[in-house]
């Protein structure tokens, strides 16, 4: 039987997925992502002619489109199914536009999953391209090209070339600049804390000092310390107050976009742009053997924590099945929106089928795919679960006239425990503290008595997951920008990463005060968030698009004409160092690239000699005795160790050589970090230690 409807999708992979469930009566081909933009070598926007685009088939394209459109004149029907998003509505716009196709035709349709009843569900209601949809897209690619194609040669001719601007991704250097400028501000704070390690009837817990004469007191001096343990004196700690509460943990709502960067950051180590690549893979389809191709999990761009009731029930079904009834809620769980921004268009993150538990899939899937398939499907589960059950204990004890306090809990009902539970930004997990049966009028006795300096600890820099937070917070682009504005800001130079924190670089620096100094609104958090809004309005259809641009224009043009006139020249000099270059006898320079520093020959570009900045840890290469082990970057900018003398001797190594022997055996140590925390591992035996840090404050 010959076909008689085209199909178009963005991705091969998408293709064959859908091409299965649709039949022989369907032709399914890729466009292979956009086909149409705006030029790189001009604006591309006629500011004059209400903003009007002038569009362009990008390079490269010709065969595809030629493809599409031979097959589109064989067949009786087109359908465009770009997914189901802004940006998915102007390709299928775009490719409309190509074919010739009407687009009040009912020629788009949509499906937030690619399963086989899902797909067929969206064939039989397809719809008219929706113009609010595709204007919201052509609104925000016009305003970031305005601001990038506008200021940027600005930069270039007061600055240096090169040097771009954009407008979300401006805000996010901001808040890593901002964020630095705090830490560098910091004054530490000195502080004190006294734990008690003791001892009841064959129990051992530890409890820390609370205050003196029955009021809370903090200590910030060892003279405030010596006065406490004077006035404890040397007796016995006597319980005066014991409260035993139960308390219900709820779990995390079901993934959204960023909740899912966030998460696959501190669970799986994976940078923003790794999981969207992976979650897109799961969501376009997986070949699982006997069932076929599948799409595992629910469209990945959204800001909804909304589930349906279908797959609800299916959810409830299964957590009876497997671990009984008294692990569903009393009723199903609804999430609220997390912030007011939210557009709430897909549904959240979820396995297509919970039934498909990670384990079934594990022998179709990559070793990434199952990480991060398991991951959402464990949330998901979780989402729908019970709530935990906990017994928590606090106890006072008196000594003379200090008071201790110990606390305590244990898991009376795990709930969604069972499966899963939400990570922290410090890799640290909340544990299970066990207290002895106390009493009013018990005695415990003390073993040791700890009093420990501390001090306050500045902001952290920001890791990709914390940045994706505050961007989300303060309304800062939307689920797809998150990942492509991470990208492009290391891209440009105008952050580097170190210890997977960003850093900002000089040039990231010098750039926004200029655009500090001339356009402080594109740096405004609450302009840009309410511009997303207007976004989100023109989405909605109560908002004119060309009207926002204009608003958006009017005062940006102003700022222009300024800074053309009043921007200084700036000569950014290179820090000279002391080293050579080998191949010409210059002197190097410092120069900044997106993993950090680097040397540069100063002759460029008659020399183009470059090399790492090397670092010395100060261990003796345990390989060639000789040589001394320094910290490099690969290509791909990760840290790791190995022997000055290379290629003489070739000793590598990813965890960190340690200066001290193991005390086992004499060994090589070398330090191990993970989520966990950090250990010193012997290379020779199986010694091992744990390396005590302060944890990470804010």
């Amino acid at each position: 039987m010959a076909a008689d409807s085209l199909v178009i999708v963005e991705s091969p992979a998408k293709a064959k997925t859908i091409g299965k469930y649709l039949g022989s009566k369907y032709i399914v081909k890729a466009s292979m992502g956009h086909i149409r933009d705006l030029p790189k070598s001009q604006i591309g926007v006629e500011v004059e002619k209400d903003f009007n685009p002038k569009y362009i088939t990008i390079r490269g394209k010709g065969s595809v489109l030629k493809e599409l459109k031979d097959a589109s004149k064989k067949v009786k029907k087109v359908y465009l199914a770009a997914d189901p998003d802004r940006e998915g509505e102007a390709i299928a716009w775009h490719l409309a536009h190509y074919l010739e196709l009407d687009e009040t035709d009912q020629c788009r349709v949509v499906f937030n999953e690619i399963t086989k009843q899902a797909v067929k569900d969206a064939f039989k209601s397809p719809r008219p391209i929706n113009m609010d949809l595709v204007n919201a897209q052509q609104a925000r690619r016009i305003l970031d090209r305005l601001v990038g194609y506008k200021i940027s040669p600005l930069l270039w001719k007061k600055v240096k070339k090169g040097l771009s601007a954009g407008r979300v991704q401006s805000v996010a250097v901001k808040l890593i600049i901002d964020r630095e400028n705090e830490i560098d501000a910091f004054v530490p704070e000195e502080y004190w804390t006294i734990t008690a390690q003791l001892k009841h009837g064959k129990s051992n817990f530890e409890a820390k000092f609370y205050g003196m004469n029955g009021e809370k007191r903090e200590l910030s001096s060892e003279a405030e310390v010596q006065e406490v343990l004077k006035a404890m004196g040397s007796g016995s700690f006597k319980v005066t107050d014991v409260r035993e509460k139960e308390r219900l943990r709820n779990p995390a709502p079901p993934f959204i976009t960023s909740s899912l960067q966030q998460e696959a950051a501190r669970k799986l180590g994976f940078r923003a742009s790794k999981t969207m690549s992976v979650a897109q893979q799961l969501y376009e389809g997986v070949d699982l053997g006997k069932e076929g191709t599948v799409g595992l999990i629910t469209y990945m761009r959204t800001d909804s924590t909304r589930i349906s009731p279908v797959a609800q029930e299916e959810a409830k079904g299964y957590i009876e099945e497997k671990y009984g009834a008294a692990y569903n809620p009393e009723q199903p769980r609804v999430y609220t929106k997390k912030n007011s921004n939210a557009q709430d268009a897909h549904e959240a993150i979820r396995p297509t089928s919970v039934y498909r538990d990670p384990e079934t899939v594990k022998e179709f899937l990559s070793r990434d795919q199952f990480r991060l398939y398991k991951l959402v499907w464990e949330r998901f589960v979780a989402s729908q679960m019970a709530s935990a059950v906990l017994d928590t204990m606090t106890v006072d004890l008196l000594v003379g006239a200090a008071t201790f306090r110990a606390a305590g809990s244990k898991v009376k009902f795990h709930g969604f425990m069972k499966i899963y539970v939400e990570g922290n930004d410090d890799g640290t997990t909340e544990e299970e503290k066990f207290l002895p049966p106390l009493a009013v009028g018990n005695e415990a006795v003390p073993e040791a008595i700890d009093p420990k300096q501390h001090f306050t600890q500045p902001p952290p820099r920001y890791t990709e997951a914390r940045l994706v937070r505050t961007m989300e917070e303060v309304g800062i682009g939307r689920p797809s920008t998150y990942a492509p504005t991470l990208e492009t800001i290391q891209k440009r130079g105008y952050v580097a990463i170190e210890e997977k924190k960003f850093i900002p670089t000089e040039l990231g620096d010098l750039v926004i005060q200029l655009m500090e100094e001339f356009f402080p609104e594109i740096l405004d958090t609450e302009f840009t968030a309410h511009m997303e809004g207007d976004l989100d309005h023109v989405e909605e259809g109560t908002e004119n698009w060309v009207q926002v641009l204009s608003t958006f224009y009017e005062s940006f043009e102003k700022r222009l004409e300024v800074a053309e006139d009043e921007m200084k020249e700036i000569e950014i000099q290179d820090e000279i160092s002391d080293e050579t270059c080998e191949k010409c006898g210059q002197h190097m320079v410092y120069k900044m690239g997106r993993f950090g520093k680097f040397l540069a020959c100063s002759g460029f570009p008659d020399c183009r000699n470059t090399k790492p900045i090397v670092k010395d840890i100060g261990v003796p290469c345990p390989k060639c005795a000789e040589g001394k082990i320094i910290e490099r970057r690969s290509k791909k900018g990760r840290v790791f160790y190995g022997c000055d003398q290379y290629p003489g001797c070739d000793y590598v190594s990813w965890d960190k050589p340690v200066s001290k022997p193991c005390p086992s055996c004499s060994g090589l140590l070398v330090e191990k970090r993970n989520r966990q925390g950090a250990k010193h591992l012997c290379t020779q035996c199986d010694y091992s230690e744990e390396l005590v840090e302060e944890s990470e404050q804010g």
